[in-house]
């Protein structure tokens, strides 16, 4: 038994949730005749679902109590995580930081974490402390050069300075040594024009952040936007003019339906499209993604649910780098 099972078996025993199957979803693979170095880098992107929030705030009414109870919680979690032997994991709305540092130490991840300034979480009865962004990579394979933080300072509707944050880490690939940056951000949620416009201010600051860090260099941006495709900050990101973007989702046709679906007692059913990576076609070619679900296959009470921990779905991109 390796140590990936050990580290599982062991969550699983001391929970009262039992190992899943999960939703079913397959690998989508493209050939590319662009030449490369062969050298791969796999990047997770996830919105989590903070502990305090969804326990307390978001409403999940059809997802049955046990399912989001942080035992049970914290082994999916880990399991969809290392089922996929990410080489560097993007998460938003990590409220149990440490626990994550801990467990992911076993195998060979070395994590970063940014708070939020102003995280409702804390407010939550019986939190963990703030949540915010992190960055795991695993450090048999890459070196840690240097990190940046980010706070967006944005007035918000309420007059209110934002509470968002973003986080970008560079690293070196010990054997080819292909330097890299990788950031995630967590934007603005909520409907509505003026939301919207913040969020695009808050695209504008994030892609001004990553490109004053990340001159000249292999640059991934992940993160969870709070914004459909038609938004103007998606065709901000896509259209900078510092250097280009690709959607590594979009190729080579349209942005997938959806990568978050919930229902709440208010909204009721939520299918949208939220999170993405994005990625420099100059530097990296993409090669594979994990795709959404089938329709079918996400149960009728979709997530967070016993088969699922979150109600947004991990996104998967396998990139090498372009030989130059």
């Amino acid at each position: 038994m390796n140590s990936k099972e050990l580290l599982l078996n062991y969550c699983y025993d001391n929970s009262e949730q039992v190992n899943i199957i999960g939703i079913k979803r397959q690998t989508i693979n493209w050939d590319h005749s662009r030449k490369s170095t062969k050298k791969n880098v796999r990047v997770l992107q996830w919105n989590i679902l903070s502990q305090a929030l969804g326990q307390n705030m978001d409403n999940f009414y059809r997802c049955p109590l046990e399912a989001l109870e942080w035992n049970n919680r914290r082994c999916a979690l880990l399991e969809e995580m290392l089922t996929h032997e990410p080489d560097v994991m993007c998460l938003q709305e990590v409220d149990h930081f440490d626990f994550f540092n801990r467990a992911l130490a076993t195998q060979s991840y070395t994590g970063i974490f940014q708070p939020k300034p102003r995280s409702p979480a804390i407010a939550m009865p019986d939190n963990n402390g703030p949540d915010g962004c992190a960055i795991f990579y695993n450090n048999n394979k890459y070196e840690f050069h240097e990190k940046f933080e980010h706070n967006f300072y944005h007035l918000s509707t309420s007059n209110c300075r934002s509470a968002q944050v973003a986080l970008l880490v560079v690293l070196i690939d010990k054997v080819s040594g292909n330097k890299f940056c990788v950031a995630t951000a967590h934007l603005k949620s909520r409907k509505g024009g003026k939301e919207a416009c913040l969020r695009n201010n808050q695209g504008k600051d994030l892609l001004s952040f990553v490109s004053e860090h990340a001159k000249n260099c292999p640059t991934i941006i992940t993160g969870d936007f709070n914004a459909a495709p038609y938004e103007p900050v998606y065709e901000t990101m896509c259209s900078y003019p510092e250097f280009k973007l690709n959607s590594a989702y979009k190729e080579p046709g349209e942005e997938p339906k959806f990568t978050s679906w919930k229902i709440r007692q208010r909204e009721g059913d939520c299918k949208e499209t939220l999170d993405y990576i994005f990625y420099t076609p100059e530097y990296l070619t993409i090669r594979s993604i994990l795709a959404m679900p089938k329709e079918e296959n996400v149960h009728k009470d979709r997530t967070p649910s016993l088969l699922y921990p979150s109600d947004h779905f991990s996104l998967i991109a396998d990139f090498f780098f372009n030989e130059t």
